[in-house]
């Protein structure tokens, strides 16, 4: 079975947003399936916080950092399905839509 998040998004469609204080990470690609990710998986983020000044930057970070510390708040639900959450959450267009509207 192929990746699939293995296909890069632009950072308004993300896969996945996490947060953590100020810093927001949209998950943009996967470079492991699911099953094979380890200690060392990276996933291509778009990454915002008061360093960046509202823009993003692009980078390759540890995905167990960002689940370590980040709080999911937005998914696709194949990124749910896959990572075996099933708490509801809003998908990345809803959840970029309320934070547009606050």
């Amino acid at each position: 079975m192929a990746n699939p998040f293995a296909k890069s998004r632009p950072a308004d469609k993300p896969y996945a947003i996490y947060r953590a204080g100020d810093i927001t990470w949209h998950v943009l690609k996967t470079y492991k399936q699911v099953k094979n990710e380890d200690t060392y998986a990276r996933w291509m983020v778009a990454a915002s916080s008061a360093a960046t000044f509202g823009s993003f930057d692009m980078c390759d970070t540890y995905a167990l950092e960002i689940k370590r510390y980040g709080q999911l708040v937005a998914a696709e639900p194949e990124w749910l399905d896959a990572y075996g959450i099933r708490r509801g959450v809003p998908t990345p267009e809803e959840y970029l839509w309320q934070v547009a509207d606050a």
